[in-house]
């Protein structure tokens, strides 16, 4: 898998894989969608994060993304897009009619789905730390889902709104108290 030090040569494969389809864009256009898929606003703040210098020893961690099993793409778009409003930044499957494995984000939260069975268990847990705990609650109630209306519980150091989408994965936002 490629990371956003690549993200150039993405670019450039993209557009040749559209052209090929009669669909042109320019390089810039190429680049903008690129940082898009990597959870950034616009080329210039990804490619700062390319030019970064490595940290002391060369060492460095960057985001997690955790892979979530699921079993019906229906569902699953209807909890992640609908209800919690991620956006969809890429599909993959090896060919027609197989599993579907995609990129769903949200602000800077990534999350990648898969149909695959080895990829992740399902029943899963995990803590997803944000700020606007209270709004996001909010959002989440008036969306009026059917299986779901999440609180918001004071838990003494933070807030939490535990979510569980519909493959029995649990989802632990939280949000420290200052």
């Amino acid at each position: 898998m490629r990371d956003f030090r690549d993200a150039k040569a993405m670019a450039k494969a993209m557009r040749e894989t559209l052209a090929a389809r009669n669909i042109e864009i320019n390089h810039s256009e190429a680049l903008e969608i690129v940082a898009r898929q990597f959870g950034v606003e616009t080329w210039n703040i990804l490619s700062s994060k390319i030019e970064a210098k490595p940290p002391a020893g060369g060492i460095a961690f960057e985001q997690a993304v955790p892979i979530v099993r699921i079993f019906d793409v229906a569902k699953a778009h209807e909890f992640y897009l609908g209800f919690l409003g991620f956006s969809v930044d890429w599909e993959h499957r090896y060919g027609e009619r197989f599993p579907l494995y995609t990129q769903v984000s949200r602000g800077g939260l990534r999350l990648h789905l898969s149909e695959h069975a080895g990829d992740a268990t399902p029943g899963g847990n995990m803590v997803v730390y944000m700020k606007g705990i209270s709004a996001f609650q909010k959002e989440l109630i008036g969306k009026d889902y059917p299986y779901m209306r999440p609180g918001l519980e004071d838990e003494g150091t933070r807030l939490e709104v535990t979510v569980i989408d519909p493959f029995q994965n649990r989802i632990r936002f939280m949000e420290l108290k200052d």
